[in-house]
């Protein structure tokens, strides 16, 4: 299975839609919290080169905002 992470903040809705989406397929992540977590804030950052969120990890990959077509495809939803 893919290592998913999801880096958002609570008052951000794609964030919020986007973890709705992974939950409702069964996808299991780690959500960091940047608002709160200033290494995660900093680990985002250097994988995405950008402040802004969501920002998911799956496995080696990088993807800013919810992108579902790209999310869909790294982890073979139908």
């Amino acid at each position: 299975m893919a290592k998913v992470k999801v880096f958002s903040t609570p008052t951000c809705p794609y964030c919020v839609t986007l973890k709705e989406y992974l939950k409702d397929n069964n996808i299991e992540f780690e959500a960091i919290d940047v608002s709160e977590d200033k290494a995660g804030l900093d680990e985002m950052v250097k994988k995405s080169g950008q402040m802004g969120v969501p920002v998911i990890t799956i496995d080696e990959d990088v993807i800013v905002g919810f992108d579902r077509a790209k999310i869909d495809k790294l982890l073979n939803i139908e």
